[in-house]
């Protein structure tokens, strides 16, 4: 799977909530600045390139879709980030959550249940 810009995993963020979309509806989900339409466009090619988003032709337009899911990109990010940052150790990953105060205790409890029910 390849790295995504932040733009490109902005745009893939709409297309999974929205499911299937035209440039323009992209366009109307996007906070903040939006980019020009024609930029946007070509963001949407470039996530076809890498074949994150597929299409349904409709005469000279396409409406996008979402071939990567976004529990299999999520996956994908987090093993590549955990891999880079913390030594494929998810034990190191959680301790430094818990020293930055990301996660509480009650969090802590409520995943180690999780882990305890998988058993």
């Amino acid at each position: 799977m390849q790295k995504l810009t932040n733009k490109e995993e902005e745009i893939m963020i709409i297309l999974w909530r929205l499911k299937k979309a035209f440039v323009k509806d992209i366009m109307a989900d996007i906070k903040g600045k939006k980019p020009h339409y024609n930029t946007l466009s070509t963001i949407v090619r470039n996530l076809e390139e890498k074949n994150y988003v597929g299409y349904e032709a409709f005469g000279k337009t396409h409406r996008y879709y979402p071939l990567v899911s976004l529990e299999d990109y999520r996956k994908n990010f987090v093993n590549s980030k955990l891999a880079e940052y913390f030594d494929n150790s998810y034990k190191s990953m959680v301790s430094f959550f818990a020293k930055e105060e990301k996660i509480s205790v009650k969090e802590l409890k409520e995943i180690i249940d999780l882990i305890e029910k998988k058993k």
